[in-house]
């Protein structure tokens, strides 16, 4: 229990939500989609041509056909078509420009659930700390950021590869090895794309409008010389170019709080990504379709095929924003609640800045993201719900929590301090009236459903006394830390 945190006052739920800006499911494969539905619009000799840039196979006509009418078991389009769940790992790579071209300084994990019509974006921080295990002996392991596992294949930051993580698409199928370990998910498949298509993409549509929430002023961003040069763009609405629109997505030492936060970060790349979609799929943008190709044909690494492009935007084009459930894994900071990770020395040395899993077993992380997509009719009950902490000393832990099913559609209210408890337990203050809420929560955080009345047990101060609350108890503690 000694990585316990000081309590911190939490902001409302409704604040995550707005954080998290909502964006469209069809910009859930980013930039590579809209080139592609672009590119639809050509010769067949230059969407050949793209297709074979990025993926690295030609287009094969006749069979495209026969996977779009009858897919094959273990394609996406099978996948989506049968209900399963489709797991696809978005990558951003700094690229030639920068000194370390192969990290990957942003990483989404994109889970698409097609029997509830449901979208999981799950931002994994390239800060975290991982033991990789990439190398051709099992039992070796490497300690490092998990950006760098895009890297292992392209460098020889380390020895002895494995021969699964070699080749055109070995830094992908690494970085889904890791992310994977971390997260629980399988992944279908991977995108990579280069920071310069960002930028010249941007540039090519004859730039995009962005509105923030608050100024933004950075200090200390990356130039393309090794060091650092100052940025400051306004609260508002404005026209960015290429460059000023990678700042922005770029970001990660703002002087405004929210802005700084991991929240905050991700709204700013939404944002974006929904502009270039809105600006690509106008009559302008199918004008300057060729630029666009340019830009993207160069600098984006994929594994999918033109049939899973398709599939994925077939599907995602008509699922309303609020079917797109978005989460970070974070830690707490001044500006944020935070979730499943804390910051300490986990395997870097005492001066790196570094993020760490709380249970480095990971076995919390993948309970979560596997219970992420709450069954519609447990929220049709919308059933209100609290968390209070029970724990000696583990602080914040009823923040954390809250903070963490904020977005799941779970109707929650501010969470509270409560007497301590060994067992965690669930009162049910509504006479049995919301039996499948109780049931999930039961099921994810174990003990026991009480039934209780608004005087007994003695409710905790600040508690409420309605609905269902669920004491957090120390047995939930050990299993949040692994212990």
């Amino acid at each position: 229990m000694s990585r316990a945190r000081p309590r911190k006052a939490r902001r409302s739920r409704y604040r995550v939500s707005y954080r998290l800006t909502r964006s469209v499911p069809a910009a859930i494969v980013a930039v590579f989609l809209v080139g592609v539905i672009i590119a639809a619009t050509l010769t067949y000799k230059r969407l050949d041509d793209f297709v074979t840039a990025t993926t690295g196979h030609h287009i094969n006509p006749v069979g495209e056909v026969v996977q779009a009418v009858d897919p094959q078991p273990g394609t996406l389009a099978y996948k989506l078509k049968h209900g399963q769940r489709v797991n696809v790992l978005l990558l951003g790579r700094g690229g030639y420009e920068n000194d370390a071209p192969y990290l990957t300084d942003s990483i989404m994990a994109v889970s698409i659930d097609p029997t509830t019509d449901r979208v999981m974006l799950m931002s994994v921080p390239r800060d975290l700390v991982v033991h990789m295990n990439l190398q051709s002996d099992p039992n070796r392991t490497w300690t490092s950021k998990i950006n760098a596992a895009y890297e292992v294949p392209y460098t020889n930051i380390i020895c002895c590869v494995a021969k699964q993580y070699t080749g055109a698409n070995g830094g992908g199928f690494a970085a889904e090895h890791e992310v994977g370990k971390v997260t629980g998910l399988t992944f279908d498949r991977y995108i990579a794309v280069d920071f310069v298509a960002f930028r010249d993409m941007v540039d090519a549509l004859g730039g995009v409008d962005v509105c923030l929430s608050t100024n933004l002023d950075d200090e200390s961003y990356p130039d393309y010389y090794n060091g650092y040069k100052p940025i400051h763009f306004k609260a508002g609405c404005q026209q960015l170019n290429g460059e000023q629109a990678l700042e922005i997505a770029r970001s990660r030492h703002a002087d405004e709080p929210q802005q700084a936060s991991d929240f905050g970060r991700a709204k700013r790349q939404q944002d974006i990504m929904v502009a270039i979609k809105q600006k690509a799929t106008t009559v302008n943008g199918f004008a300057k379709a060729p630029a666009l190709l340019n830009a993207l044909q160069k600098y984006i690494n994929t594994d999918m095929t033109l049939t899973d492009m398709k599939a994925i935007y077939d599907w995602g084009k008509n699922i309303p924003d609020s079917s797109i459930i978005h989460v970070a894994l974070t830690a707490p900071s001044g500006s944020a609640d935070g979730n499943l990770l804390d910051s300490y020395n986990c395997g870097l040395g005492p001066y790196v800045s570094q993020l760490c899993a709380d249970d480095q077993s990971y076995t919390m992380i993948h309970k979560y993201v596997a219970s992420i997509f709450i069954d519609p009719h447990t929220l049709g009950e919308k059933a209100p719900v609290q968390f209070a902490n029970g724990t000696n000393n583990f602080y914040d832990l009823d923040s954390r929590v809250t903070s963490m099913f904020d977005p799941t559609g779970l109707q929650l209210n501010d969470p509270v301090a409560h007497r301590p408890s060994n067992q965690t337990i669930i009162l049910d203050y509504s006479g049995g009236k919301f039996p499948l809420t109780a049931k999930y929560l039961q099921a994810f955080f174990g003990g026991t459903v009480v039934t209780a009345t608004p005087t007994s047990p003695a409710p905790a101060r600040g508690q409420q006394t309605y609905g269902l609350v669920v004491i957090l108890g120390h047995d939930f503690a050990l299993r949040w830390l692994g212990e």
